[in-house]
């Protein structure tokens, strides 16, 4: 998630000070990705050098509003313009773990499964309560709020169909089959081994 595109976005809206930005951020998105003052106000320093926001009026109480350039606003709509990428490759931590796993000797994969199942579920459950705990549902900060709780909803069910998926795929291999040994064969990349020279 660009923390720097949706923070130059708000700013093209209105000059903001920082924990305005923060308020801002939060309205916008339910308060699902929390983030800390310092993260906000180092974000803000990135922007200031790279010449997307600059420093503008100070109020009464110190607060310092950022504004938002040219170039900050060129920014904003080629982020909103442009389709967000993934990654060619995974990080996420639940399919490097179950890949890991299904190839270690002795362990009991149905059971990480079932254990992240269950995770998984209660959390599905929790996201669906919350959606429909809002107070106004035609409101502007409701909508944006469960726009994201939505996507999370979503998330949490294609991860329980992707572990009932890996749970069939793994039953139709023995255990004993899947596991790896270490392997004998030596990298051929990496420091070589120093050799002591005699003088």
């Amino acid at each position: 998630m660009s923390v720097r595109q949706s923070l130059l976005a708000i700013l093209d809206q209105g000059a903001c000070y920082g924990y305005q930005l923060r308020s801002e951020f939060d309205r916008r998105t339910g308060s699902t990705w929390p983030l800390n003052v310092g993260q906000i106000y180092s974000t803000l320093d990135r922007l200031e050098r790279d010449g997307l926001v600059a420093k503008g009026d100070v109020d009464e109480q110190g607060h310092v509003y950022w504004q938002i350039t040219d170039a900050g606003s060129a920014e904003v709509r080629a982020w909103l313009s442009s389709p967000v990428e993934r990654s060619g490759g995974t990080r996420d931590e639940l399919a490097i773990k179950l890949a890991v796993a299904a190839t270690l000797p002795g362990v009991d994969v149905a059971e990480v499964i079932q254990t992240q199942r269950i995770a998984s579920l209660r959390q599905l459950q929790e996201l669906n309560r919350a959606k429909y705990a809002g107070t106004n549902p035609d409101g502007p900060e409701e909508l944006a709020w469960s726009l994201v709780v939505d996507s999370m909803i979503f998330q949490a069910e294609a991860e329980i169909r992707w572990l009932d998926h890996t749970e069939q795929r793994l039953a139709l291999h023995p255990q004993h089959a899947m596991a790896l040994e270490l392997s004998t064969d030596k990298p051929k990349r990496g420091r070589p081994a120093k050799v002591e020279v005699e003088a």
